[in-house]
């Protein structure tokens, strides 16, 4: 029997482990800054649509309840602009992480395939290539790839580790030429709620698709905008051919979100107050940290949205991690985002009030 796992590359957060250990030895402790995972409390009014739904006995559906999905196709009406949204153009998955490494398998792909995904990206964009046995393919611009076995290409706006905003032209080109190509686009949009010094744009724009979902599907999760990493909530919405081949696959493999997140997932996108609220938290911390960063002699590149700052100050980013990690401070080194990372840090500010403060005070001291 092979192992799959040989297929993959090392897994990057452990490499960070000895780092860790020298911010946690910090006599006030440790800033982790390094993994953008929520760390305020989820919304009450989802916490309650969470335990009115806990007598769920019976197994939920894969597509979700028809609430479930009147939400979905409600949501990306409101808040994408998209246009005639039905049942079918909506699909809930079992958060986006699971969904951005199995796409490949579920779609079928395997050898002389290839997946294209940016330069400088969410590394499972790659895993999910590699566990479908396909080729994983970088590009700096989409429409200057072969698509010579061009099977999948993912979009991320706001991207994952730079925080940059395609513009809706720039989707719109890289849209028309996934479609004269015969190519499948995702878009990565989990990060749409989060612009700061851009409005971020959907696939699913009429400005942006035409007001066709064919060969496109966006991707969005709860995750960040509702502080439900923890429920793993998450959907896909467009092309509903595509969507329909997933649901059968996933229907066979019992890919199917628990009753009780379906039942919370409905009452978070209905819902925009808490949204705006934890907006504030992250806009405040964002400020906070951008100047303590910027003062102690780094260079802010892009960052215009999500919830990191992309970072440096011109040095290999390993030497960047160990410095901060001296002051307490654990960062994510750009290389594991690709070797373009090589003089970056991803910085998040998804920490603590208390600890952005603490941060803040080590850097100006």
């Amino acid at each position: 029997m092979s192992a799959v796992s040989s297929r993959l590359p090392v897994f990057p957060w452990d490499r960070l482990a000895p780092y860790k250990a020298k911010a946690a030895a910090h006599p006030d402790g440790i800033v982790d800054l390094s993994v953008g995972t929520p760390v305020d409390p989820v919304p009450a009014l989802i916490r309650r649509a969470l335990t009115d739904a806990a007598d769920s006995p019976g197994y939920p559906t894969v597509w979700g309840t028809p609430a479930l999905r009147d939400a979905l196709t409600g949501w990306t009406e409101r808040r994408l602009g998209a246009r005639g949204m039905e049942h079918a153009n909506v699909l809930p998955v079992v958060g986006s992480k699971e969904l951005v490494a199995w796409l490949p398998t579920q779609l079928g792909l395997g050898t002389g395939d290839k997946v294209a995904y940016p330069r400088l990206a969410y590394p499972t964009y790659e895993v999910g290539a590699r566990l479908a046995g396909a080729e994983p393919v970088v590009y700096d611009e989409p429409t200057e790839l072969d698509p010579t076995g061009l099977k999948l290409l993912w979009l991320n706006s706001p991207s994952n580790p730079t925080g940059r905003v395609l513009s809706a032209e720039e989707m719109r080109r890289t849209v028309a030429w996934a479609r004269e190509h015969g190519v499948l686009l995702f878009s990565d949009e989990c990060y749409l709620e989060l612009g700061w010094e851009a409005d971020p744009v959907s696939v699913l724009h009429p400005d942006v698709c035409g007001g066709s979902y064919e060969g496109i599907v966006a991707v969005h999760s709860l995750s960040k905008r509702s502080n439900l990493a923890g429920y793993r909530a998450a959907f896909l919405a467009g092309d509903p051919a595509v969507l329909g081949e997933l649901l059968q696959v996933r229907k066979h493999s019992g890919m199917m979100v628990a009753a009780p997140v379906q039942a919370a997932t409905a009452v978070a996108l209905g819902d925009t107050a808490h949204v705006t609220e934890q907006r504030a938290r992250y806009a405040r911390r964002r400020e906070s940290l951008r100047a303590a960063f910027t003062a102690a002699g780094f260079r802010i590149e892009h960052s215009e949205a999500s919830l990191y700052l992309w970072a440096t100050r011109d040095e290999p980013c390993w030497d960047t991690v160990a410095a901060l990690a001296e002051h307490g401070i654990l960062v994510a080194p750009g290389v594991f985002y690709g070797e373009a990372g090589e003089r970056f840090v991803r910085i998040a500010f998804t920490a603590t009030d208390e600890r952005v403060e603490a941060a803040v005070r080590r850097l100006s001291a």
